[in-house]
Parts: C-alpha cells; sequence; structure tokens
C-alpha cells in the first residue's frame, strides 16, 4: 500500500504519541454511515478493519479517515420542485412565491435523500513522530484540510505547521531547468509545465516527452516560470513536485522488486511491510527534497 500523493505538514522531531490515548480521542470522532436525513457523513475508521483506529507499525502511524457522500444532483431535485410547484399552482391558483419555493425545495430535498446513492472516499494520514512529518495521501488542498480540521477536533497536542523551505518550489524548479540539471539525488524526468505570470497565463506542458534544454530555457526568458516537474529520487522512486510543495503522482520504482524475497503470504504482515517500506522510502525522499530546497525556514521567519 503506497500513498500516491503528498500533503506535507511538520511536527515536532522525536514527538512522543501514545497510541492508546490518540485512538480513544479519534473515537471521538469515529465514522459512522450516513443516516437517511444526512447529505454527508464524516470520521474514523479503522485502517485494518479492526477496533483500532491507530495503526502502528514500529513508531510510524497509520490513520484512516472516511467520508460518505449522497449523490443527489441539483438537476434533480430542481426538476422535482418544479413539478410540485405546478401541481401547487393548479391546485391554489397562483404560482408559489420564493419563500414558498424555498420550502418546497427543501421538502423535496429530505423526501429525495434516503433514497440517494451514498459513495465513500477514503483519505489515508501517515504520522511519523520520529522525524516529524504528518502526511495525506491527498492531491487536494481542500481535501486535507478536512483531514487537519478533524484531526485537531479530536486531540490538540498536535502542533501541525506547514512545511517551509528557503527556496521556493517555483523558483528551485525553473533553476533546475533552466542549468538543464537537477539537484544532487534526483534526476529530470519528461513531464514539466511552464506558466507564465501575465494576464493571460500562458502554460507550456511537456507530457511524457523529451525535454528540450534549449526550448525550456526560451520559454523561462520569455518569463515563464516551472509550476510543475516530474523527477526521479535515487532511482527509487518517481513523482511530480508542484509550486506548493504538494508531490503528485508518487510511484515506486525497483525497491518493490527489491523487497520481494521479504514479503509473505499473510495479509497483514505484508500491509506491515509495505507501510515500512513506504515510510523509510518517503522520509528519505523528503529529507532530500527539502535540502534541496535549500532547507527548512526557521519558525521566526516562517511566522
Amino acid at each position: 500500500m503506497w500513498f500516491k500523493n503528498l500533503q506535507v505538514f511538520r511536527l515536532p522531531s522525536a514527538l512522543q504519541i501514545d497510541v492508546e490515548e490518540l485512538n480513544a480521542q479519534l473515537a471521538k470522532q469515529a465514522f459512522s454511515q450516513c443516516s437517511s436525513s444526512e447529505m454527508q457523513s464524516q470520521g474514523w475508521a479503522s485502517p485494518r478493519d479492526n477496533d483500532q483506529l491507530v495503526h502502528s507499525v514500529g513508531r510510524q502511524l497509520f490513520l484512516l479517515l472516511s467520508t460518505e457522500k449522497k449523490l443527489l444532483p441539483s438537476s434533480v431535485i430542481n426538476q422535482v420542485t418544479k413539478a410540485r410547484a405546478i401541481e401547487l399552482e393548479e391546485q391554489q391558483g397562483f404560482a408559489p412565491g420564493r419563500k414558498a419555493m424555498k420550502d418546497l425545495k427543501e421538502r423535496v430535498t429530505e423526501e429525495l435523500l434516503p433514497r440517494a446513492f451514498g459513495v465513500k472516499r477514503s483519505t489515508w494520514v501517515w504520522i511519523d513522530p520520529e522525524h516529524g512529518w504528518l502526511m495525506i495521501d491527498s492531491s487536494s488542498p481542500g481535501k486535507a484540510d478536512e483531514v487537519i480540521k478533524l484531526l485537531l477536533k479530536c486531540t490538540s497536542k498536535l502542533a501541525l505547521e506547514s512545511l517551509r523551505v528557503n527556496m521556493s518550489p517555483q523558483a528551485a524548479m525553473t533553476d533546475w531547468l533552466a542549468g538543464n540539471e537537477a539537484p544532487k539525488g534526483f534526476i529530470i524526468d519528461q513531464d514539466t509545465e511552464l506558466r507564465s505570470h501575465t494576464e493571460d497565463k500562458a502554460t507550456v506542458r511537456y507530457v511524457r516527452h523529451t525535454i528540450d534544454p534549449d526550448d525550456v530555457q526560451r520559454h523561462i526568458a520569455a518569463g515563464k516560470q516551472c509550476t510543475k516537474l516530474a523527477l526521479t529520487w535515487n532511482d527509487r522512486i518517481s513523482f511530480v513536485l508542484t509550486e506548493t510543495l504538494t508531490i503528485k503522482r508518487i510511484k515506486p520504482l525497483d525497491i518493490l522488486d527489491e523487497d520481494t524475497d521479504k514479503r509473505t503470504s499473510n495479509e497483514d504482515e505484508r500491509f506491515d511491510a509495505d507501510f515500512a517500506l513506504m515510510s523509510a522510502e518517503l522520509s528519505g525522499l523528503m529529507d532530500d527534497l527539502v535540502f534541496a530546497l535549500g532547507g527548512e525556514m526557521p519558525a521566526a521567519i516562517a511566522a
């Protein structure tokens, strides 16, 4: 089980987390399916389908946020509301007013909601207390915010901060492309995006295409900067770095083959082995990436 994306947050290094205490805190916001009158339900679920909301492997912690949302398109609500409004007009001899239409729409929604189909999605969270990382497997900052808000609602002991580095990812990626050289330990791959800061936001994208250094330098000279760049770290993990420090499209390379001999037919043991491998590799990747971006910004400056 590997994360496909990373929204990265910082925790104090060597943070001591009591797993049983955290499990009890998360239980206050445990997931339950939508009731017939609810449009959405959200809460913590067991990562391994047992009674534990925190799954630990060594000192690494794994959480799972589950969200269920009813599929009730506004077009359906509006269609039924319109039909009911026509019936009401025929009965009373005049069209319902604005307030009556609002009340009618609310009643239609309540009527249709129990029959709406619920769709579940899961968002995985990895906490590395030893190195001070909290990672969320999502490409969307909005979904990451949902995780953080619910987590802080359960416990106030996690002093979370956004990861701040001395060199902006956009400036760093632009420099790497301009010099056609990635920082030590990294290789530039074949996907990138350059965008201008002019009003038209002119954008050039390379998708699975060899990046021509001369062509790229012309775009940079014209004022475009790199907003996305595909990289490979130590021939072990490929990913896309964005201007917001979001890491997308994570793909382990030969390291899964290297780990084959250690695998087991036991599903729980295999899950733990994958999690241990992922956490070790991604921690190493983040350390090198932060170094390549000039190191972390001191807290006083970041504030």
